[in-house]
Order: C-alpha cells, then sequence, then structure tokens
C-alpha cells in the first residue's frame, strides 16, 4: 500500500470517526434537554439543539476532553422563546441549564 493510500483511508476514518462523535453528542444533548424540560414542565422547541461552542476544558479527572455545548429553546407558555444550554464533556452531560424569566437558572 503506497503511503497516499495509507493517508488517505487515515483521513477517512478520522473524519468517520469525527462525525460518528459529533452525532452521538448531538443525541446525548438531545435527550438531555427533553428531560430538563419534561422536569421542569416546559416545552423543547423545534425538538432539537444547535452546536453552540467547541473547545477543550479540563474534566474532574483532571484531562482535557472535548466539550462542546449547545443551544436549546424551550417555551414556559407556547409563545415565548426563552434559551437553554447541554454542556457535553467529553463522553458525558456536564451541565444543563435553562435560564427563566426571574433570572434563576436551573441546573
Amino acid at each position: 500500500m503506497e503511503f497516499s493510500t495509507l493517508g488517505g483511508a487515515l483521513v477517512l476514518g478520522l473524519a468517520g470517526w469525527a462525525w460518528h462523535d459529533a452525532n452521538r453528542a448531538r443525541e446525548q444533548a438531545i435527550i438531555a434537554g427533553r428531560l430538563a424540560c419534561r422536569q421542569m414542565d416546559v416545552q423543547l422547541l423545534d425538538e432539537t439543539v444547535a452546536l453552540d461552542r467547541l473547545g477543550l476544558q479540563r474534566g474532574a479527572d483532571g484531562r482535557l476532553h472535548l466539550a462542546r455545548r449547545y443551544r436549546l429553546e424551550f417555551s414556559l407558555d407556547g409563545r415565548e422563546r426563552r434559551r437553554g444550554y447541554v454542556q457535553v464533556l467529553g463522553r458525558r452531560i456536564a451541565r444543563v441549564q435553562l435560564d427563566l424569566p426571574d433570572g434563576s437558572t436551573i441546573l
């Protein structure tokens, strides 16, 4: 196998892994957002999340992990849109935040 063929296969493999990892993290964020909205008795709008931030962050274990923050929108009454966030750190949900009108935040 030539180097260019091996290099191409490696690039394709890494791209496939990155795509799979991003989809898995997004699905986790959607599930966490749904659960948080259900617990707070609010409506998750559009039934989805959108990637808001991407970076590296240290976890509780002291190691660097890929940190993704997903934005979601919810409504208290079906008329007004409010924002919330789900943070995925590595392979786990690190935080869910729903910003309420009185300024409080639900985690």
